[in-house]
């Protein structure tokens, strides 16, 4: 029998998703899709590729192991609307696990992915204008109350990455309790954190042959002063983090406060852009 997931990472983007799907993956009786982001129930092009290709990506998983994946893109309402509809066809008894940042840091963040991407070229203020994906995606509870109203809050575990930064092994355990893993998991501290947004580097398909060609590396490391090197990275890399203007930013705060007071009374807390960052910090949260 093919196995199907039992849980699923659904968001959200530029929340260290990719570092907790790692170390699951790392974890004895935990298997991950080696394809981090499936995106098999938000993207049509995916989902018509049709359930066996879905299913194709857990069958080397052992028959008693604990199966995940992760898509970020299931929590981007309102670019992906049949997302809900399709896992409750298909999995209607998994689990689901959403990590959640500071929602302007995670704007921020993405914006800088989505440059990188070539996605978006403009700055920053003009991008919140053009895109308004970027704001959608940072409205939690947007995002989380239709898995509410599907599935029910008990079947959602919150996870913070600011906590998660913070507490790394507590967290670990808390979502691996959730899953239903018997045994206690073990936080990896070598594994190179994914979120590597900071690089800030613009995609070039040439650039990227002449750095990662093996032999070409070498080559390149061993006549190429760093200097030089350096220099010439210069040319894809955003030059400074993208700043808000003083006025988008109080925008950006009032809507985002929103959203975030819906978010605190799940919680049983007072939630706001301010005092975010400390309070998600200092107290592991399930809703109430």
């Amino acid at each position: 029998m093919n196995k199907t997931p039992d849980f699923i990472i659904i968001g959200a983007m530029k929340c260290a998703t990719s570092t907790l799907h790692e170390q699951l993956a790392l974890q004895p009786g935990i298997f991950m899709s080696q394809l981090k982001e499936p995106n098999f129930f938000s993207n049509d092009e995916e989902y018509e590729k049709g359930w066996n290709w879905y299913l194709s990506h857990f069958e080397s998983a052992p028959v008693d192991a604990f199966c995940g994946e992760s898509s970020t893109h299931y929590t981007k309402l309102p670019t992906y609307p049949q997302t809900i509809q399709r896992i409750q066809h298909h999995l209607p008894n998994a689990k689901f696990i959403y990590v959640m940042r500071h929602p302007i840091d995670r704007l921020v963040s993405q914006y800088i992915h989505e440059w990188t991407q070539k996605v978006m070229s403009e700055d920053i203020n003009t991008a919140i204008k053009n895109h308004p994906e970027l704001i959608d995606y940072s409205c939690y509870m947007m995002q989380l109350q239709p898995y509410f109203e599907t599935f029910g809050q008990d079947r959602v575990l919150p996870i913070f990455f600011e906590r998660m930064l913070s507490y790394p092994q507590a967290e670990l355990e808390r979502v691996c309790e959730f899953i239903g893993y018997p045994q206690k998991p073990i936080w990896n501290f070598e594994l190179e954190a994914q979120n590597v947004s900071t690089e800030r580097m613009r995609k070039s398909a040439w650039r990227d042959f002449l750095v990662e060609t093996p032999g070409l590396r070498e080559l390149r490391r061993l006549l190429v002063p760093k200097s030089f090197r350096t220099w010439v990275r210069s040319w894809w890399a955003m030059k400074q983090k993208p700043e808000l203007t003083p006025e988008n930013h109080e925008n950006l705060r009032l809507i985002f406060n929103s959203d975030l007071a819906v978010l605190g009374s799940k919680l049983g807390i007072e939630l706001s852009c301010d005092n975010f960052k400390s309070v998600v910090k200092n107290q592991a949260f399930n809703w109430v």
